[in-house]
């Protein structure tokens, strides 16, 4: 009876897993018949948002439906990561995540609505890039020293600006190499905060280069350094932090594209062919490469690996900067 019992349970859980992968490929197959859309977890203008405006059209045009950017601003992407991990499992909702919600995030908090493993599956890096060091051309700060000079003699100008852990952590770092004292002020963008450079509500921010390349070249910010290793090849003038002086504040973001865990295999290979046949198109390759960033391009597998490095990486980094945050 126990055995007659077990091949039953065996049959009909074959049967169960053969309707399922049938109706997985069934999914893909048709996969997309509505809208897709596209979270971004920072406000318009910032990097996120420039790449998910980059690639979203390219995917429009070789999925066959509209693709839709939604921006979900706050709390260091957390509301928008966690409403895609939140999402119906079919492929319609995308998350744009970047280091920040993915890697320093789990590094920083301690209790997050969101695991970037368990709850998420990655599709395909889009780029990764470097940060730039910039403050008001309307100041007397031409270099790293100027600005560790500047802060010292200006007390109540002490604050930097950030959008995320992500540009906040390498900040720190930048203090501490520099032994320069600032606060940090958060903004839901980098154009944010850019803004409040300009305006004078801080005296410089660190941001990624989606978002500050433009106004690097056309003189609204003046760049001090570069997190790279090497000085970038769109705006070769601004030296590396390491060139500046600063060592041990090298730093690389990414950005790519996220579905929520549960989403067919089917559908998640689907989303990544369409999406790295678009990051390979020559046109996106030169935007993505005129604002600094280097295209990627790479499988679910690969770029879950990357993950999987980078978090205790960025867990040593917050540990070294002392930064720890509650929500």
């Amino acid at each position: 009876m126990n055995r007659r019992l077990a091949r039953t349970w065996c049959i009909a859980f074959a049967i169960s897993t053969a309707a399922t992968l049938t109706a997985a490929t069934s999914d893909a197959q048709t996969y997309p018949s509505k809208p897709i859309h596209i979270i971004v977890g920072f406000a318009a203008g910032g990097g996120n948002d420039i790449l998910a405006r980059i690639i979203g059209p390219k995917l429009s045009e070789s999925l066959g439906q509209p693709v839709v950017i939604e921006n979900k601003p706050g709390a260091a992407a957390i509301i928008a990561t966690e409403y895609v991990a939140r999402a119906p499992a079919d492929g319609y909702t995308v998350l744009v995540g970047a280091s920040g919600a993915i890697v320093v995030n789990p590094a920083v908090y301690d209790k997050l609505p969101y695991d970037p493993l368990k709850d998420l599956v990655p599709v395909t890096m889009v780029g990764q890039f470097p940060l730039f060091l910039v403050v008001s051309p309307s100041l007397p700060i031409k270099s790293i020293k100027d600005l560790v000079a500047y802060a010292a003699s200006h007390p109540d100008k002490r604050h930097y600006s950030g959008a995320s852990p992500a540009f906040q952590i390498p900040t720190e770092l930048f203090k501490m190499r520099t032994g320069l004292d600032a606060d940090f002020v958060a903004y839901k963008s980098t154009t944010e905060s850019m803004t409040a450079v300009l305006s004078g509500e801080v005296l410089f921010t660190i941001g990624d280069s989606p978002a500050v390349a433009g106004p690097i070249k056309s003189g609204q910010v003046r760049a001090l350094a570069v997190t790279s290793a090497k000085r970038s090849g769109e705006i070769p003038d601004v030296p590396t932090m390491a060139e500046a002086g600063v060592s041990g504040v090298e730093v690389a973001l990414f950005s790519g594209l996220f579905l929520p865990a549960a989403t067919p295999a089917p559908i998640v290979k689907k989303l990544q062919d369409e999406a790295i046949r678009a990051i390979k198109t020559p046109d996106v390759q030169e935007r993505l490469r005129g604002l600094s960033a280097e295209p990627v391009g790479n499988t679910s597998a690969e770029f879950r690996r990357i993950i999987e490095k980078e978090l205790p990486q960025w867990t040593e980094i917050a540990h070294k900067a002392n930064i720890k945050l509650e929500r």
